[in-house]
């Protein structure tokens, strides 16, 4: 109905729920806008690119969907306009479609059709389709009328449409407003698609009354109308959902007979962790685009897992990077905090800010955690301060530096495109043995996955191991570092990839997981206050 409501945490959380009765999902994003992908698009905009193990660049609800279930997914699993209508074009010069007009209906419908039956393979139960943008949406139509003749095409006992809406509080008034959600659905009815099942997001419990007001105006049972509250963390929603009988109505209505009963006990631990952890710290973020809140979300909800591991809850001190060019600004930005780190991001700015943070982290034995260009500004600092190698730089902020200490690869030079160019995707990393980050993973090989263009210098190797950072991570061939730490320092590490994209509540990543208990060993705070609600 409109933008930020959550659709993502919703169809996440349905697919907990149907993963938790036994069921096999997958689920895919429909983005309507004509970008192949968002790899080219700023975080102002968009937020965070997630990536996955096959190196497609993806919309951040990819990691929602991740961090809930257990599905694997690929480049299939988002689809764009931007993809939909590059291919229809490929096939089209190609001579496929026998000389016929193109058209919306019915070429660019059946090439969305095609999409989702592509990821109903085999051992799939359920395909969960999330479709971004808001009824009414001229770019958004043509995904509503391919779903519209999905239901004909596969049966409406095998389709079934969930429609989140807003049913909004006039605070003023000290009222819940219905004719919101009679509009939207009147909208999607006009195209031909009647909502089974009504999410309807609402900072205030919605009334019985409500929601028989609801259903009667928009044609869907009483039962279907689940609300949808605000909670004080998503990982609240499956319960919710759970205690509404949700996973019930979409069996029945799916005519699914065979699941066994719902376990959320997993859940459950993990919202009880958040809400009455034993101990509490901080933990400064030093980024560059804090404007937009979503822009660090893996990283947040990493951070956050890490603090589920250990117990703890992890008060985020966002710092700008820009804030903090000078030294003494730094010091007093990130003066009392636990624990520091420093994310990845493209670009000059704010570049030293970064450098200044990872500084006070080394010189003050501030746990600090350093992911792609933070590995990459802290080999740079520790260049320039601990190598006296002045004017020491990545060749992506100064080309002409005497000291390149990060450089673009060799396979890179020749790149003129933007988009789907980095290195990207999982990679083999080999870990040293009786390392800091060996000790966090206990193994010797591992995957991670990586977004980026430009690698630490090996020519500088030798020099920056001698004066004590040690690269422990390599790739399998020996001539990329993927990691380094520092000795003598109660945590310091820095990876090239970016290991938030692998870390779930059920499963925190190690390196996060050490990271928050190296910051609860610096400055554990009072006993952490329950959270309500």
């Amino acid at each position: 109905m409109v933008s930020s409501l959550g659709k993502g945490i919703a169809a996440s959380s349905i697919g907990a729920l149907l993963e938790s009765r036994g069921l096999r999902i997958a689920m895919q994003k429909f983005d309507p806008y004509i970008n192949v992908d968002p790899g080219t698009m700023s975080p102002f905009q968009h937020g965070e690119v997630y990536v996955l193990d096959d190196g497609a660049e993806t919309d951040l609800d990819l990691g929602h969907y991740e961090r809930f279930t257990s599905a694997s997914f690929s480049a299939l699993n988002n689809v764009t306009t931007g993809k939909i209508y590059q291919s229809i074009i490929e096939k089209e010069r190609k001579g496929d479609y026998l000389g016929k007009t193109v058209q919306v209906v019915p070429h660019v419908t059946n090439e969305i059709k095609n999409r989702i039956k592509m990821a109903a393979a085999k051992d799939i139960d359920v395909v969960i389709v999330e479709i971004g943008g808001t009824v009414g949406d001229i770019e958004s139509l043509p995904f509503l009328e391919a779903i519209r003749q999905m239901q004909i095409d596969e049966g409406r006992d095998n389709v079934l449409f969930a429609h989140l809406t807003l049913v909004p509080y006039i605070r003023a008034a000290g009222e819940i407003k219905t004719k919101p959600t009679q509009h939207s659905v009147s909208a999607m009815r006009s195209i031909g698609i009647q909502p089974g099942i009504l999410l309807c997001r609402s900072e205030k419990k919605i009334s019985k009354s409500e929601r028989d007001k609801i259903a009667l105006f928009c044609n869907v049972e009483e039962n279907a109308v689940i609300q949808a509250l605000d909670v004080s963390t998503i990982y609240e929603v499956p319960r919710m959902y759970l205690n509404q009988k949700l996973d019930d109505i979409i069996l029945e209505k799916l005519k699914i007979k065979k699941a066994r009963k719902a376990d959320l006990r997993k859940w459950d631990a993990i919202v009880r962790r958040i809400k009455k952890p034993a101990l509490e710290t901080e933990i400064a973020v030093v980024g560059k685009y804090l404007e937009v809140q979503d822009a660090y979300k893996s990283i947040k909800e990493a951070i956050l897992h890490g603090g589920i591991a250990n117990n703890c809850r992890v008060n985020i001190k966002w710092v700008d990077s820009e804030t903090i060019e000078k030294a003494p600004a730094a010091a007093k930005a990130l003066k009392g905090v636990s624990g520091i780190l420093v994310p990845g991001g493209f670009g000059s700015r704010g570049i030293e800010g970064k450098i200044n943070a990872i500084k006070y982290a080394r010189e003050n034995k501030v746990p600090f955690f350093g992911i792609c260009l933070g590995m990459q500004m802290a080999v740079t600092e520790f260049a320039r301060n601990v190598l006296k190698l002045k004017g020491a730089n990545s060749t992506e902020f100064d080309r002409e530096t005497p000291y390149p200490v990060i450089s673009l690869l060799e396979e890179q030079k020749c790149v003129k495109d933007m988009g789907g160019t980095m290195r990207l995707g999982s990679y083999p990393c080999r870990l040293k043995p009786g390392s800091r980050i060996y000790s966090a993973y206990k193994e010797k090989v591992i995957f991670e996955r990586h977004r980026h263009r430009y690698e630490f210098n090996s020519i500088f190797k030798e020099r920056m191991e001698e004066k004590g950072m040690t690269v422990c991570g390599l790739s399998p061939d020996g001539l990329l570092a993927e990691a380094v730490e520092i000795k003598n320092h109660p945590w310091f590490v820095a990876v090239q990839y970016h290991p938030e994209f692998k870390s779930k509540p059920v499963s925190p990543h190690p390196l996060f997981k050490g990271f928050v208990k190296a910051a609860v060993a610096k400055n554990k705070f009072k006993k952490a206050k329950e959270i309500k609600g």
